[in-house]
């Protein structure tokens, strides 16, 4: 008897340890975040990328309670920051806010990852495209400009970040739109402004959000806007769409989606408190004036669930991945990582 009533105690005492250490266990990960989170933005700085990160992560901490520290790992078109961020251990105190690069470095052979290695916090925003110009540049207009790309076919010089890149991409659009550049990479998007700047190129295809400053100086000027859609900021600024009929279907489409993303391992208690967090920080007066500053498309608006998110990454990278493989600039065809192809 007293063999049996020893045993039993030793049981419950095993099964107490255990519940407990479960229980310990789940405290645990309800107390995410514990300790400071990095965010890695796999580019530059100074570039739309980080500058959107860098604010977005201000408004986070108020939300998570710890600091969250924005690191810069540029190269290879975003591909070793994303590395970073999978390589890392998956506790979601490791995240990636990125742009659209991720989603063409399989076709443009820079690495096996895609949207499908990671996690959606959140579609964050669009930086609309703009098309710049030196202040002295002989443009006034956007006309004047693609009046003279057609005339002097691959003369007329533009900068961009190399291939697979959103300028790249817009490079692609305009040739399918009867305009064909002289193409001159550089390695970020500040370096793109600054070969207009020092007259090295002639226009470029810039993001919004990095040349507000330049054109409130006057050191560039806004020819147009590559899109269907005036930008707020500048109402007087004409869409390529109005100087080009026909080209509406090519610029129907967010050619810069920048996101916050975690390792797909990550656990889902802690992609909820992050999606909560991402949330609440958007509806910060901060976030909602850099927003309006900058003419950014509100995506987490158009894409708010987990469903969406994951739709519109792959429709993107279907349009996009086919469009750089037809034109001959991607590596790697679409169809060999199973992207089924939207027509365009």
């Amino acid at each position: 008897m007293k063999k049996m009533l020893a045993m039993t105690v030793v049981l419950f005492s095993l099964a107490s340890l255990v519940m407990a250490m479960g229980t310990s266990e789940a405290t645990a990960e309800a107390a995410y975040p514990r300790k400071a989170i990095t965010m890695i933005v796999p580019y530059g700085a100074g570039g739309t990328t980080d500058l959107t990160g860098r604010q977005l992560a201000i408004q986070l901490e108020k939300h998570l309670g710890q600091s969250v520290t924005v690191i810069n790992q540029g190269g290879a078109s975003g591909s070793i920051g994303a590395r970073t961020v999978l390589d890392a251990k998956a506790d979601g105190y490791t995240v990636l806010f990125t742009a659209e690069s991720l989603g063409t470095q399989r076709v443009m052979g820079l690495s096996t990852m895609s949207y499908a290695d990671f996690t959606p916090i959140m579609a964050a925003v669009n930086d609309p495209k703009v098309i710049v110009v030196n202040k002295n540049s002989p443009y006034n207009t956007l006309q004047e400009l693609v009046s003279d790309i057609k005339v002097r076919p691959g003369k007329v010089k533009m900068s961009y970040t190399g291939p697979g890149g959103s300028g790249h991409v817009q490079s692609l659009i305009y040739n399918k739109l009867g305009m064909e550049m002289a193409l001159t990479a550089y390695p970020g998007g500040s370096d793109c402004i600054l070969a207009v700047l020092g007259d090295q190129v002639e226009f470029t295809n810039s993001n919004f959000s990095t040349v507000t400053g330049y054109l409130a100086s006057g050191d560039l000027r806004l020819l147009g806007i590559s899109a269907n859609e005036r930008i707020a900021s500048y109402p007087e600024v004409p869409t390529l769409a109005e100087i080009i009929p026909g080209s509406e279907k090519f610029l129907d489409n967010p050619f810069t989606p920048l996101s916050l993303l975690v390792s797909k391992d990550v656990p889902q208690e802690v992609v909820t408190i992050l999606k909560d967090a991402a949330k609440k920080s958007v509806q910060e007066e901060g976030w909602k004036t850099y927003v309006a500053e900058n003419s950014l498309e509100k995506l987490y608006e158009k894409y708010p669930t987990q469903e969406e998110m994951l739709s519109f990454y792959s429709d993107w990278e279907s349009l996009v991945s086919w469009m750089l493989f037809d034109s001959g600039a991607a590596k790697n065809s679409p169809e060999k990582y199973g992207i089924a192809k939207l027509t365009y």
